[in-house]
């Protein structure tokens, strides 16, 4: 018997538009209270916007607001730290 394999959801990232695996990613999340912070589970409720872990993707997607389009709310200045530092340190 042939063993099943599962399927890896696959997302597109707001900076190049590229569709990659989900755990790839990093995870913007806008909850239904309307707050703003990263997921790092990749669970958390609330509307979804993946940028790759890339400084050019971060920079394009700010420079554009695409993060802040994709999430219908503007983007708190500690969330953009977080995610330079974030991506900073995967260089």
């Amino acid at each position: 018997m042939m063993k099943k394999r599962k399927k890896i959801p696959l997302r597109k990232c707001v900076g190049c538009d590229e569709r990659r695996e989900k755990r790839d990613l990093i995870r913007v999340v806008r909850n239904p209270e309307g707050e703003v912070d990263i997921d790092t589970t990749g669970k958390k409720p609330g509307r979804g916007a993946y940028i790759c872990p890339d400084r050019a993707c971060l920079e394009k997607a700010f420079k554009a607001k695409r993060i802040e389009r994709n999430l219908q709310v503007s983007l708190p200045s500690d969330i953009k730290e977080f995610l330079e530092e974030r991506i900073r340190g995967e260089e």
